[in-house]
């Protein structure tokens, strides 16, 4: 397997497509105003060649807003299918996404699906497992940036387009990384209520207004919400993984968050880890499962890319991954991890 990335921090994407010959699978990201030009243009250029896009910050050594970056992947087999209606029925298209799973012949070991989504993640993921779970197939994936995917040259939204990448000849293995753990000065366990799972809303903590509550856990003004959930998200812990939960702001007295909290959840308040180490320790990792890293496609949370950039760490960060071998990926709104949307994280798969 070979992974080659490009981009084109203007947005031309034959610039970006230059040097990219016979693939056997492409991933775009690219840009709300210029999104369904370059699906078109990708589409045209390999009209054979399965492809999937969506918008968000692609990113290789360097990120920069805006533009358009494609992923290129070599020596594998694949097949790319979308799920329509996602906000509502996204089992209809099922059918599809066993196929996939056929015709690519997909294993254990040497098969990944890279799900890129448009909204209602959790249930999207609950759907998918269906078929992947069973087969024991693993999944990375993120969120779009303006809820908009394609497939093959057809944009479309309110659903999901997915590619099932079987490494031939090598293996796979999925990863996730949690920058948060529960804080050490507020061990509250927080009892979520008056909940609209619909809208990510939670009403009430501990019976007490959700937004004030968060306020007087971190002594900050209402104004500093959006930001301090860098900081401090909220998380609800399941055994020994963390699933965090990101504030998106305020509505009356409540918050808004980027997942669905319900009824009688219990919620943990976090804080940040020695980030640069965690990062390390993933690579690490990496390292000792594999002898050889062919590519990996990662997928980080903007929050995240929002905090390191306040902490000058973005560039670190890159050069870092860079270090396995061939890296690329793009900042999401949202990551999923096999059967789990999660937020404020890092989800990737490396290509042995």
């Amino acid at each position: 397997m070979r992974l080659q990335s490009q981009k084109s921090n203007s947005g031309n994407l034959r610039e970006a497509l230059s040097g990219i010959n016979n693939p056997d699978l492409l991933i775009m990201i690219s840009n709300k105003s210029q999104f369904e030009q370059h699906v078109k243009e990708l589409a045209e250029a390999y009209p054979n060649v399965p492809s999937i896009a969506t918008t968000g910050h692609f990113y290789d050594s360097q990120v920069k807003e805006g533009g358009v970056g494609i992923a290129a992947f070599y020596g594998v087999k694949a097949e790319a299918g979308v799920l329509r209606h996602v906000s509502t029925m996204p089992v209809a298209d099922i059918a599809g996404l066993k196929d996939c799973v056929r015709k690519v012949g997909a294993g254990a070991s040497d098969t990944v699906c890279i799900n890129l989504c448009a909204g209602n993640d959790a249930c999207v993921l609950t759907t998918m497992d269906s078929v992947l779970g069973p087969a024991h197939i693993s999944l990375t994936g993120g969120t779009a940036f303006d809820g908009l995917v394609a497939l093959n040259g057809t944009v479309y939204e309110d659903s999901s387009a997915y590619a099932l990448v079987k490494n031939v000849g090598g293996r796979i293995k999925v990863y996730k990384e949690n920058i948060y753990r529960p804080s050490e000065t507020d061990k509250t366990s927080y009892i979520a209520s008056k909940t609209d799972r619909e809208n990510y809303y939670v009403g009430e903590l501990n019976g007490k207004p959700a937004k004030q509550v968060y306020m007087d856990a971190l002594h900050i003004p209402e104004s500093k919400i959006e930001t301090q959930t860098f900081q401090n998200p909220f998380g609800k812990i399941t055994g020994d993984d963390i699933c965090i939960i990101s504030l998106k702001g305020v509505k009356g007295s409540g918050l808004c968050c980027y997942r669905q909290v319900n009824d009688s959840d219990v919620l943990t308040l976090l804080e940040i880890k020695d980030y640069k180490g965690v990062v390390n320790e993933t690579i690490q990792n990496i390292k000792h499962d594999f002898n050889r890293v062919s590519g990996v496609f990662s997928i980080n949370c903007v929050f995240r890319y929002l905090f390191f950039n306040d902490n000058h760490y973005t560039a670190e960060y890159l050069r870092e991954m860079s270090t396995l071998g061939p890296h690329c990926g793009f900042f999401a709104n949202g990551e999923e991890c096999n059967s789990q949307f999660v937020n404020q994280s890092m989800s990737c798969v490396v290509f042995g």
